[in-house]
């Protein structure tokens, strides 16, 4: 953490399909706002998702997904670092599939307006606007949020989304 480094908003998707998934969702938010040099700002209801891109054999785990913002003074790289230790910490295995079942997905969708494709990380989060169980919820906090490169405010993109992904509030208080 920089010393009298401005204030940057962070907002995260979480998402679990394993387990006790509103315990992997609130885990994971408890170990974000833990963070030095973080504060939790605001977290959305909690949704029950369907699966997306997933192999048939895991179609029946439907995902719980929230949103979180926070607020702080780490840097982007500091955030990085902390999200695999966290995921790690939470049970998340890591394997070929990408789309596998999991306790805990922690994704960070955006940094401010910061701007950033370096080494491995993409900010915003380069699918972010293509999926219900992100925009939904980042629409419930931030709907005029218009984050770079989108060109519509946060709100707007969730009605130019196909209607085939369903987002339902599984837990609106968690």
């Amino acid at each position: 953490m920089t010393e009298n480094a401005p204030s940057t908003e962070y907002g995260f998707s979480l998402g679990s399909n394993l387990g006790d998934r509103l315990a992997h969702l609130a885990a994971a938010r408890d170990a974000l706002a833990a963070l030095p040099g973080l504060d939790l700002v605001a977290q959305s209801a909690a949704y029950e998702t369907s699966p997306v891109g997933v192999k048939p054999e895991h179609e029946d785990k439907p995902f719980l997904n929230s949103v979180v913002i926070l607020r702080g003074t780490l840097s982007v790289a500091e955030v990085m670092a902390a999200l695999g230790r966290i995921e790690t910490e939470l049970g998340r295995e890591r394997g070929g599939d990408r789309f596998a079942p999991r306790t805990v997905d922690v994704d960070l969708l955006y940094a401010g307006d910061q701007i950033i494709d370096s080494g491995g990380v993409t900010v915003p989060h380069p699918r972010w606007a293509k999926r219900r169980f992100v925009v939904q919820p980042l629409a419930d906090l931030r709907p005029d949020l218009v984050l770079p490169g989108a060109g519509l405010p946060v709100r707007a993109l969730l009605d130019t989304l196909p209607p085939g992904e369903t987002a339902t509030v599984f837990a609106a208080v968690w």
